[in-house]
């Protein structure tokens, strides 16, 4: 999944979240000097990760993009998960999706100085052009995969992957509704046992 999943995959304890956002700037085991609630959100975002790239769903999603993408297809498959959870924001949360983000950037405003260096890098790009709720549109995410083009060096072609969600809507959105709804109930039961 990607980051607003992960943020919101953290059920609203401030830590957690922290952890559970930036665990993909983390190697291994390099994170014992967080802590213990940022060390839970960083395994939590890790447990979350494990499942869907396991889950059978998860799998058809990024199996239509595979031909076009190979091994770049889970990636764009989070993205575009990303965007059908903020789309959908109302079914899952009773907090406006703005509030939730605004909140959001404020939490890691707070808590900049031990944040990793790479998040701390990218922080105020993140803010500054509001990436989070970008996602509920299509340019949003048109702008995000242009951006993760550019950085495997158009080696991904993951710009094109737009035309993809485009052309597949549907599909991508019934299916990432019917897995949501298992992964919402699996982080439940992960987080209670961190």
């Amino acid at each position: 999944m990607n980051f607003l999943a992960h943020i919101y995959l953290s059920f609203d304890d401030p830590e957690i979240t922290l952890g559970n956002f930036f665990a993909d700037h983390i190697r291994g085991n390099k994170f014992k000097h967080f802590p213990e609630r940022i060390q839970k959100g960083i395994m939590l975002h890790r447990e979350i990760d494990t499942y869907t790239d396991a889950h059978p769903i998860a799998k058809q999603s990024s199996k239509r993009l595979h031909k076009n993408y190979s091994h770049y297809s889970r990636v764009i498959v989070d993205i575009y998960y990303d965007h059908f959870l903020a789309k959908n924001w109302s079914n899952y949360s009773k907090t406006p999706l703005d509030v939730f983000i605004s909140d959001f950037y404020d939490l890691l405003q707070d808590n900049y100085k031990i944040l990793p260096l790479t998040t701390q890098r990218m922080i105020p790009y993140m803010i500054a052009d509001n990436w989070l709720l970008s996602y509920a549109e299509l340019d949003g995410i048109s702008n995000v995969l242009d951006g993760m083009n550019r950085r495997t060096n158009n080696k991904s072609r993951m710009n094109f992957a737009i035309m993809d969600l485009r052309e597949h809507y549907e599909a991508f959105e019934d299916e990432f509704m019917l897995f949501f709804k298992e992964l919402i109930t699996f982080s439940h039961l992960k987080f209670k046992t961190l």
